[in-house]
């Protein structure tokens, strides 16, 4: 064969073959982007209550939610810094936590200092945690992540340390890793 009789041969075939490489790299990116858009669905732990339907956004000022203390929702444009406190946080800025993957455990002020000491141990042992004192509890100690709350008794139940496994960073948040600190607050 003939260099031009050669030429006329493979130019189609590589005019092909660089169509069929753009066609499956445009589908590879679809299928990519789909799978990054679509987070993994989690399942919920046994004895956690759901709460599916929660909106998000900012707004400034006092705002009520349904939960108390709240698993998401309208919330301050303002996080609340991760960390041990020990008095009560805001509501608005600690539900801005909750939609940086952050896990928010709760106490009744009363609950006995070995076991606060308990949980502020376990609330040290990672960026996305937070602690505080909570009046008004249904139960001595509640732990709660964007849509996710479990009631306890005790610090030292273990279910506790598998709610903050099964949701610290939930992929189901609107926002996890986003920043938990550089916002409000001074843990202690």
């Amino acid at each position: 064969m003939s260099r031009s009789g050669y030429r006329r041969f493979f130019t189609p075939l590589v005019l092909i073959g660089a169509v069929l490489v753009v066609v499956v790299g445009v589908i590879l990116y679809a299928v990519w982007s789909a799978m990054r858009a679509t987070p993994p669905q989690v399942t919920p732990m046994a004895g956690v209550a759901v709460f599916p339907t929660i909106k998000g956004g900012h707004q400034e000022g006092k705002l009520t939610n349904d939960q108390a203390p709240p698993v998401g929702g309208v919330h301050n444009p303002v996080w609340q810094n991760c960390g041990v406190y020990t008095a009560p946080v805001a509501n608005e800025n600690a539900v801005h936590s909750l939609e940086h993957g952050t896990v928010w455990i709760t106490y009744q002020p009363d609950l006995p200092a070995p076991e606060v000491k308990q949980l502020q141990d376990l609330t040290r042992q990672s960026g996305y945690r937070l602690l505080s004192p909570y009046a008004g509890l249904p139960s001595p100690i509640v732990a709660s992540a964007w849509g996710y709350q479990l009631q306890l008794a005790r610090a030292d139940d273990p279910q506790l340390l598998r709610f903050i496994q099964h949701y610290e960073q939930n992929p189901q948040g609107p926002e996890p890793g986003a920043p938990c600190s550089g916002g409000t607050g001074q843990p202690n």
